[in-house]
């Protein structure tokens, strides 16, 4: 697509004429601007991430090449939230083809995990939220191989170069990386490797001490050398298959050698002009497009941005959305999905008249579908020619399983816990199945506009995603004003209770309280409804914006402009 030329350079008036949902608003709104740049942006949670993936576009690497530099640096970075213990999911935008691709990089059970071994361990119930029991096959690195073949121009040795270099010589712990790190010290000291490697003085460290993880190096070199076959046929995959073992866990080499993570069509829905793309089951990504089905019956735009009727049927919504994906969603190669009757306008105007506008329903079943044919980290990035990666990647709960294996330098993540005991639920656990998954990377687009965007933290994502959109297209904000504005998070599945960030307004929390839900207070910029970074391009103008959440350490870093 040709940029226009006749318009003025006046950025305010480029972005008003370009963009019109997503102009500037006359008063500003937001505390950090949008990063602007005709090159690409990498947008990560951490600033050393988001710089080396910004020095790989420059260096020649695209936004796929960049995407997987710097998950690999935030796997070093920030190990309590990823790393190639962990899966990931992609969306990858080819701006040559205009094409959309999917990747669903979640790993499986050992095929010798049941629901009778678990229950013999003494868990009737629920499913081990750590151990050995609650890790599944890391999809990562296979992730990161299938990305690069299809769509990278660089080699895996020369992406992972900068975190090994800064793996051995050590990075200051950032603020609120450590106070995570501090959080995660007791389960971290369950296990010897664990504890070795993350508590190097017998403790978290604490911002600004330099932590080194030579470890984790060596497992990076190992890939660098080996790619895929490192991590699941090399010395990686034996360390962990001996570290399995030595704790009674079923995971054997079939389990590593035999997985591989699958292209997917990316599920969407249209939201009052724009298309919003997410990642097919497993992944919750369908509740963020049933919650925009289920929004667009009110009119949002005349209630205003946060009022109390708007928040109010989001609220229910997500309660609404969520009782389905929990009732439905699972593995497909296992379960029938009901994807098509869960994105169905129809249905979503029929379970909308289950919202009282008056009222707030404490407990909302799962509806029936008709029949038709804090622990992540998400990053982004575009480059100069328009290619686009939302992507997504995490070791579930903070540090996963607590399980490290001996001279590996990366904790094993417990995804095996969403897994359902119940014999008769989709999500039921078997072997060489995929759970339930949490994390979410997403997309959407009109016109000549393109944006990744994704917010992390566990079951918050999909409510977060649809907060987004809803910011961006109802309520015209930009990109940066879209990903800081006060939000709602409601981590239980059913009741009353939600979470709203004290930047409400005090009238609005009266009149919802007033509704009858039950109100916790979290702080201006809360830890609670999770961190998010986006990425936009407009092909019409050749620019592209990048915005990162002050929730988080990171930022949006544009690449550098060549000597």
């Amino acid at each position: 697509m040709k940029a226009t030329s006749n318009l003025p350079s006046l950025g305010l008036l480029l972005i008003a004429v370009a963009l019109p949902t997503l102009a500037f608003a006359a008063e500003r709104v937001q505390g950090r601007s949008m990063v602007m740049s005709r090159n690409g942006i990498v947008a990560t949670e951490h600033p050393l991430a988001s710089q080396i993936g910004a020095t790989i576009l420059a260096q020649g690497g695209n936004a796929v090449d960049a995407a997987v530099a710097a998950n690999a640096a935030m796997g070093l970075v920030g190990p309590m939230a990823n790393g190639i213990g962990g899966d990931m999911f992609a969306i990858v935008y080819e701006a040559k083809s205009g094409k959309i691709h999917g990747l669903n990089a979640s790993g499986w059970s050992p095929a010798g995990l049941s629901i009778e071994l678990i229950k013999r361990q003494g868990f009737t119930t629920n499913m081990p939220q750590s151990g050995i029991h609650s890790v599944t096959v890391p999809g990562c690195v296979d992730g990161w191989q299938k990305l690069l073949d299809r769509f990278g121009r660089k080699k895996l040795s020369s992406l992972l170069a900068p975190s090994i270099r800064l793996a051995e010589e050590g990075f200051p712990v950032t603020e609120i990386f450590s106070t995570y790190w501090v959080a995660s010290e007791g389960k971290l000291r369950k296990d010897n490797n664990a504890a070795r490697v993350y508590l190097p003085r017998g403790r978290a460290p604490k911002p600004g001490e330099i932590f080194r993880n030579p470890e984790l190096a060596w497992s990076y070199k190992q890939i660098a050398r080996h790619g895929r076959k490192a991590f699941y046929g090399g010395e990686i995959a034996r360390r962990i298959l001996k570290c399995s073992a030595g704790l009674g866990g079923t995971l054997n080499a079939e389990d590593l050698m035999k997985y591989s993570s699958e292209w997917v069509e990316p599920i969407s829905t249209m939201y009052r002009g724009w298309t919003v793309y997410e990642i097919p089951p497993n992944g919750q990504g369908i509740a963020a497009l049933a919650m925009l089905n289920l929004m667009e019956n009110f009119p949002l735009e005349e209630f205003g941005h946060n009022s109390a009727d708007a928040l109010h049927v989001m609220i229910e919504a997500k309660k609404l959305a969520y009782a389905d994906m929990l009732r439905y969603v699972a593995d497909p190669h296992f379960a029938k999905v009901p994807v098509a009757g869960m994105l169905s306008k129809e249905y979503a105007r029929e379970r909308a008249r289950l919202i009282d506008m008056a009222r707030a329903n404490c407990s909302v079943p799962a509806g029936q579908p008709p029949p038709m044919g804090t622990d992540t980290t998400y990053l982004c990035v575009v480059d100069a020619e328009g290619n686009i990666v939302s992507y997504i990647q995490s070791n579930y709960n903070s540090f996963g399983s607590g399980v490290v294996a001996e001279g590996t330098g990366f904790a094993l993540q417990n995804r095996g816990g969403l897994f359902s005991l119940d014999p008769k639920h989709p999500n039921a656990l078997a072997g060489r199945k995929r759970p339930l998954h949490t994390i979410i990377p997403a997309f959407m687009a009109k016109g000549d506009v393109r944006i990744a965007f994704g917010i992390m933290g566990g079951w918050n994502q999909s409510q977060a995603h649809a907060q987004f959109v809803s910011n961006l297209v109802d309520h015209g904000m930009n990109l940066q004003a879209a990903m800081e504005a006060a939000r709602f998070t409601k981590l239980s599945f059913d009741g009353w209770d939600v979470r709203l960030e004290s930047r409400v307004p005090e009238a609005v929390r009266t009149v919802l309280t007033e509704r009858g839900h039950l109100i916790k207070l979290e702080g201006e910029f809360a830890d609670s409804v999770g961190g998010g970074q986006a990425v936009m391009r407009d092909f019409a103008a050749g620019v592209n914006y990048g915005s990162s959440d002050p929730r988080k350490d990171g930022c949006a870093i544009p690449q550098p402009v060549p000597r």
